[in-house]
């Protein structure tokens, strides 16, 4: 089984350590999936500086494929700034240059690769949006992060990613169950197969357009929870994979249970691993 993140990729510059690590949603996956033993790929633009570099570099060293990425010339990699308190990340100001690298688009050579995975995930921070239509027809499962912010929940970006995906992950910690499960019911109305909310330490809980399920939290005393929400997405649909789901089928029951306990403990171990995934370096 093959699987690709599709998208965003920056550094996450840890302020009050003077260290900086690989990050970003879509590399943050490909980074678990390849941690798991999947054929994992990334594809996206970079940009032309050696914080660039330094996520390729952590890329080529842990075997996932970057063949098909592209450096977009004159453009810099997005900086995630913030300060780690008490294992907890807390998030600076945006960085807000100018010359950021942009979403890659899709063309034939890019779809005809696209075409050879088994998953595609994409995120709300990859902008990539108006390129998912083009992903309808795939013979792979397409699943999408909408994160937690309000500005990817209206009625119009939900009309416009819902159609295009089979898996929608969104972060609820600050809702009510109500809320929560009004929500999913929508996504799902609108399109998507499956919706996964995470909780924090309160689960997570999935909705397949017929029944609700609960999950669970293995909780551990965290160095670094930057990637909890990342890790615990990508195993989860890891081994929702390997259990044999695929495109316009249904995952049973015993499957998404055993799905929900792996990725906790995944997440939980993840969160005893400074950065996303490691490979910190000094910030100069």
């Amino acid at each position: 089984m093959k699987v690709i993140g599709y998208g965003d990729n920056v550094v996450d510059r840890y302020l009050n350590q003077n260290v900086r690590y690989p990050g970003g949603n879509c590399i943050n996956f490909a980074a678990y999936a390849r941690r798991m033993g999947m054929e994992a790929a990334y594809m996206g633009y970079w940009g032309e500086d050696e914080e660039a570099q330094m996520i390729r570099d952590a890329m080529e060293d842990m075997k996932v494929d970057i063949s098909h990425c592209k450096i977009q010339e004159g453009t810099v990699t997005e900086r995630c700034d913030v300060n780690l308190i008490g294992g907890e990340r807390v998030f600076q100001a945006d960085d807000e240059r100018e010359n950021l690298h942009e979403a890659l688009p899709l063309g034939e050579s890019e779809l005809l690769y696209l075409n050879e995975f088994d998953l595609i995930h994409c995120s709300c921070y990859a902008e990539e949006e108006e390129e998912l239509v083009k992903l309808k027809g795939m013979s792979g499962l397409v699943t999408f992060d909408f994160a937690v912010e309000d500005e990817f929940r209206t009625e119009e970006y939900l009309d416009m990613v819902c159609p295009c995906i089979d898996f929608a992950l969104f972060s609820c910690e600050h809702m009510t169950d109500r809320e929560i499960r009004e929500l999913l019911r929508k996504v799902y109305a609108k399109g998507a197969g499956y919706v996964l909310a995470t909780m924090g330490t309160k689960g997570q809980l999935l909705f397949d357009g017929e029944n609700f399920y609960e999950g669970t939290v293995h909780l551990k005393k965290a160095v670094d929870t930057m990637g909890a929400g990342d890790s615990f997405f990508t195993s989860f649909l890891m081994c929702l994979l390997k259990s044999g789901w695929k495109k316009d089928t249904k995952a049973d029951e015993k499957a998404i249970q055993e799905a929900f306990e792996y990725a906790a403990e995944f997440s939980a171990e993840n969160c005893l691993i400074n950065g996303a995934f490691g490979y910190g370096q000094p910030i100069e």
